[in-house]
């Protein structure tokens, strides 16, 4: 296959490209499954949330109510989060599962994650901020 060709010759510039390239997957799935402007809500509420809760610091009864709303909303948070999650987990395992075998014989067979991992995550990054996702 001229993939796993690729991969033997240049495995680290193939690491990056397919880092990339499931970034890339992950993000749009994110995108497009994500309620955007509902997650901003959240996250603004949580924000000034915490800026009251550094307000009332010294008041525990306060200090619990507060965080007490901040739990409100970790179920709609988790749920909007649950959902690209569901349709990328099964391509990721198997795609995980072919590049730990096709990684296997290449020069850094035994550093391999570890390069996806520091790319994915500059990548995740840049995507985000492309996408503006929260």
């Amino acid at each position: 296959m001229v993939i796993t060709e690729f991969i033997q010759t240049y495995p680290k510039s193939s690491i990056i490209i397919l880092s990339f390239i499931v970034t890339l997957f992950i993000t749009i799935v994110n995108y497009f499954m994500t309620d955007k402007k509902r997650m901003k809500e959240i996250k603004e509420k949580q924000k000034s949330l915490r800026l009251e809760m550094k307000k009332y610091r010294d008041n525990p009864g306060k200090m619990m109510e507060i965080n007490k709303q901040m739990m409100e909303d970790l179920p709609e948070q988790l749920k909007h989060s649950f959902k690209p999650m569901l349709v990328t987990i099964i391509p990721l395992i198997i795609m995980f599962k072919w590049l730990r075998a096709s990684f296997a014989v290449t020069a850094i067979a035994s550093t391999w994650f570890w390069w996806y991992l520091g790319v994915s995550l500059v990548c995740s990054i840049l995507l985000r901020k492309i996408f503006r996702l929260p």
